[in-house]
């Protein structure tokens, strides 16, 4: 069976929308208990528990079952994203349906190598209706190559705001565990620096994304997000200091984080509407 063999499968689940993952990840990032699901909490739901045995040694499970498996390329990662968030509320015990469906897949060629792109679409339907629709990039890579390269600090945004954040072991351990991340590289330091060659633990994309959505609306009373897009240019690490900036740009908000060298990390682009279109 093929990579391509994969586009346009589809599967539907449904989970409960648990007040404790919400009380979790509210203590996560330091903020209150919301009383609607924030943009990109959705994450932490319809988990992929598996038993020890269908583990993989990079903690995630072992390759194949939805996903097409492309066992030549050791390394998995969560590239980017777009999505777009309709004005339908999410709450605590909600109860929420997810359709996830292969859209393409894509082989490229980059300075590590042969890549090969995923992409998933996810509907995601509440009581009210559809609430968030998602395309997932996710790359498989082999494990030639520097891990990480060297990179010039970005341009200077004197005109940003900005929102300093340490993402410390404890913060990656318990985003791993409230979206259910068994993926070591972001909590297990012999393994990460050893086996992936990286300098630290690795702050999870998804992680940043949520940082960046939440500056945007931080930044911009009385407004929801409409749609987000966004993508890694380079990974950050535990222990050293992350740069959320955010500058307006017409009718968008583009972010960026920085790590303490002021390299970019991940970028994004946020659109805004009023809170009650």
């Amino acid at each position: 069976m093929s990579h391509q063999d994969y586009v346009g499968r589809s599967e539907t689940r449904e989970d409960r929308l648990d007040p404790r993952l919400l009380r979790g990840m509210a203590a996560t990032l330091g903020l209150p208990i919301p009383a609607e699901l924030p943009p990109l909490w959705h994450w932490m739901f319809f988990q992929d528990w598996v038993m020890p045995e269908g583990i993989g040694p990079d903690g995630h499970p072992k390759r194949g079952g939805f996903l097409p498996p492309v066992h030549d390329l050791p390394r998995r990662m969560w590239a980017g994203g777009r999505l777009r968030f309709h004005p339908v509320a999410l709450h605590a015990d909600d109860i929420v349906t997810r359709t996830s469906t292969i859209l393409k897949v894509e082989e490229k060629s980059g300075g590590s190598g042969r890549l090969v792109f995923v992409t998933v679409g996810h509907l995601l339907h509440g009581p009210a209706g559809l609430a968030v629709e998602e395309e997932q990039d996710i790359v498989y890579r082999g494990a030639e190559g520097a891990a990480v390269k060297p990179a010039a600090a970005a341009a200077a945004w004197p005109e940003a705001s900005s929102m300093a954040v340490m993402p410390d072991p404890v913060m990656l351990f318990r985003y791993s565990a409230l979206t259910g991340n068994g993926h070591r590289i972001h909590y297990d330091h012999p393994y990460v620096t050893g086996e992936e060659g990286y300098p630290g633990l690795v702050v999870h994309g998804p992680l940043q994304a949520t940082l960046m959505a939440q500056h945007a609306l931080a930044q911009s009373p009385g407004k929801r997000l409409h749609s987000f897009a966004f993508r890694g240019r380079r990974p950050a690490f535990d222990s050293r200091a992350l740069t959320v900036l955010g500058r307006v740009e017409g009718d968008q908000m583009r972010l960026e984080t920085r790590d303490d060298g002021g390299a970019t990390c991940m970028q994004a682009e946020a659109e805004l509407a009023d809170t009650l279109a």
